[in-house]
C-alpha cells in the first residue's frame, strides 16, 4: 500500500512472542522498513564505534546499557531515515527511552503483542542449538531428524542458558516489569494497539487488518 505521509510504528511483545515474524510481514505486506534495534547494538559492538564500545563496558561489567546511550544509538540511525517510513523493533524497552524517541519523532502507531507467558515458555524452552552454525531446532515445530544431533554436521545439540525454563521466566517478568510503564505511555497517548493470541499465523490477520485501515485513514486525511 502506497503512504502519502510517513508512517512511524513502534513493536512490542515479550521474547518469543513472535515479534520478529509479525515484523517481518509487516515490511514486506505494508512496504514499512523494519528496524531492529538488536541488530544496531550488534552491529555497533562489532565495529568497535565508540557507543559500541561504551555498551560492551557496560556489558562486560554485567550492568544494563543506560538509557541514554540505547538512545542516542536508535536516534541516530533513525536520522538516516528521515525520508522513510519504519517499524521499530526492540525500542523503545523503558519509559525513558519512550520519552527520548518522542521528543524527535511521533509514533502513530504502538502494536502489542499479548502472548500468554505459558506458551512462550514452552516455544522457547523447546529450542535446541547447533552452537557453530547458529542452527536452531524446536523439538515441538523443527525437529531435528535425530533427537539431540544437527541435521548436517550431526553434533550434539545444546539447549542456551537464554532457552532453560528458570532464565526465559526470568526474562519474561523482567520484560513485564520494565515494558509496562512503556505501554501505559502510549496507551495515554491513544496509540497503544494490543493483540492477543497462542499463535503467530492467527495474530497476524488481525494485525495486518488494522494496519490497512489505519493506512487507509491517513491516505484520506492528506488526500
Amino acid at each position: 500500500m502506497l503512504l502519502h505521509r510517513l508512517y512511524r510504528a513502534v513493536i512490542m511483545g515479550p521474547p518469543g512472542s513472535g515479534k520478529g515474524t509479525i515484523s517481518g510481514r509487516i515490511s514486506k505486506s505494508l512496504g514499512l522498513q523494519h528496524i531492529s534495534s538488536g541488530d544496531i547494538l550488534r552491529a555497533n559492538i562489532d565495529a568497535q564505534t565508540e557507543l559500541g564500545l561504551l555498551m560492551k563496558a557496560s556489558i562486560d561489567e554485567g550492568q544494563l546499557v543506560p538509557d541514554q546511550i540505547i538512545s542516542r544509538l536508535i536516534l541516530g540511525e533513525l536520522t538516516l531515515l528521515q525520508h522513510s517510513s519504519w517499524l521499530l523493533d526492540g525500542f523503545p524497552r523503558t519509559l525513558s527511552q519512550a520519552e527520548s524517541l518522542e521528543e524527535s519523532y511521533s509514533v502513530d502507531t504502538v502494536i502489542n503483542l499479548q502472548v500468554p507467558f505459558h506458551i512462550i515458555r514452552q516455544r522457547l524452552t523447546s529450542r535446541w542449538t547447533h552452537l557453530p552454525s547458529g542452527r536452531v531446532y524446536n523439538v515441538d515445530f523443527n525437529p531435528p531428524k535425530v533427537p539431540g544431533r544437527d541435521d548436517v554436521t550431526g553434533e550434539p545439540l545444546i539447549q542456551r542458558d537464554d532457552d532453560t525454563p528458570e532464565t526465559v521466566m526470568r526474562r519474561l517478568k523482567a520484560y513485564q516489569t520494565q515494558t509496562e510503564p512503556v505501554l501505559e505511555y502510549y496507551r495515554s497517548k491513544g496509540v497503544l494497539e494490543t493483540f492477543r493470541g497462542t499463535e503467530t499465523n492467527k495474530i497476524w490477520p488481525h494485525v495486518e487488518a488494522f494496519l490497512h485501515k489505519k493506512f487507509a485513514v491517513v491516505n484520506k486525511g492528506v488526500a
